[in-house]
């Protein structure tokens, strides 16, 4: 079964970080990316851009709204995601409690329903 492991933090915490700090976080998740690869856990993932960066689209009585920036403000921002394989979710969970920033953000597991294609 497939899970999607949402990565959440705090991007204040983390532009506060020292360019040392950055480098010693992201060996961490280069050895862990390495390691859910050949223990064949690894389907995807990847690293997002600052919420600044994001667009909002909503559909309002037939109208378009788009706005800068984030959904909504939240005490943690999602920053990234792994697709996982996994036998099952305390398997999901064993792979999402080794994330790096598990220890300072949170890991959100979520099941991948899948539905047919046209």
């Amino acid at each position: 079964m497939q899970y999607l492991l949402l990565i959440y933090g705090n991007e204040p915490l983390w532009n506060k970080m020292t360019q040392a700090e950055h480098g010693k976080i992201s060996q961490e998740y280069a050895d862990f990316t390495k390691s859910i690869a050949s223990s064949g856990h690894l389907k995807g993932g990847n690293e997002l851009d600052r919420t600044s960066t994001a667009t909002t689209v909503r559909m309002r009585d037939g109208k378009r709204l788009v706005t800068d920036g984030p959904f909504a403000e939240t005490k943690e921002q999602l920053g990234g995601y792994y697709l996982i394989e996994a036998k099952d979710l305390d398997d999901a969970i064993a792979v999402a409690s080794r994330i790096p920033s598990v220890r300072w953000g949170s890991i959100e597991v979520r099941p991948i329903i899948f539905h047919p294609m046209p």
